[in-house]
């Protein structure tokens, strides 16, 4: 469903990610983790075609997003880490304005409008002005409008940044819904519980580069064998993604 193709960005001498190569399968649930600055957001606006790749691209659904941008977006739902929100529309506005700009047939967009707006529990503010709402309620809705042309994969990036524990528990539920539902979920997060908790494959990036790839079973034996891990040996398998993920960014450092 999604593929990453020796996907590069270099800044002058810099090098913000090192040609990414990956595949993630229909209906996984795929956690990107990685320190701040690692490449995380960089790599999602190339795979969104909002930055132009210095090399290699991504391939969504089968379509090329450097060859095929409109047909790769028509895809995806999109929920980035700053989402824009005009905030003099109310939600409802906002909604239709959003079907408008994927072409969603005007009785269908509205009748998702209702539907989207009663799942995330914002039909008794739908008349109002967005700029009175909540951070919280900002971020349904801007999932909310992510999920309206009804995408088969969607990319969403640190979505929980900014919620409260109540709001940050609904929206680990509504992502445990979305999946069950079979959409392939592409999750940059610094939640490493929240990763641990809903995510198929996690891919760990560290300064561009891909350094571990793997379901959480897997991380845990990689770590685990590491010269350093005796802590994480003696935990017969249950170490958190947390400590499994120092113990491979730890690794790494002798490398650079």
């Amino acid at each position: 469903m999604i593929e990453f193709r020796k996907l590069a960005k270099t800044y002058g001498p810099l090098t913000a990610v090192d040609e990414l190569t990956l595949a993630i399968d229909e209906g996984c649930v795929f956690g990107f983790i990685g320190r701040n600055g690692a490449g995380k957001t960089t790599t999602i606006r190339m795979m969104m075609g909002l930055l132009e790749p210095t090399s290699g691209t991504v391939v969504i659904g089968g379509h090329d997003i450097r060859r095929e941008p409109e047909k790769a977006k028509a895809l995806t739902g999109y929920l980035p880490d700053h989402p824009f929100l005009y905030d003099k529309l109310t939600a409802y506005e906002f909604l239709r304005f959003v079907g408008g700009l994927y072409g969603v047939p005007e009785d269908v967009r509205d009748e998702r409008s209702r539907q989207l707006l009663d799942d995330f529990a914002l039909t008794h503010r739908a008349s109002e002005l967005i700029e009175t709402y909540s951070h919280g309620m900002k971020q349904r809705l801007a999932l909310a409008s992510a999920l309206l042309h009804e995408p088969r994969v969607l990319v969403l990036d640190e979505p929980m940044v900014g919620l409260d524990p109540q709001g940050a528990l609904d929206f680990r539920r509504l992502l445990a819904r979305l999946a069950e539902e079979g959409r392939t979920i592409f999750l940059s997060t610094h939640s490493l519980a929240v990763a641990e908790e809903l995510c198929d494959r996690i891919g760990v990036l560290d300064r561009g580069r891909l350094v571990a790839l793997g379901d959480l079973a897997e991380l845990r034996e990689r770590a685990a064998a590491m010269p350093s891990a005796r802590d994480l040996r003696d935990l017969n398998g249950s170490a958190t993604l947390e400590s499994v993920f120092l113990q491979l960014i730890h690794a790494t450092e002798g490398e650079w």
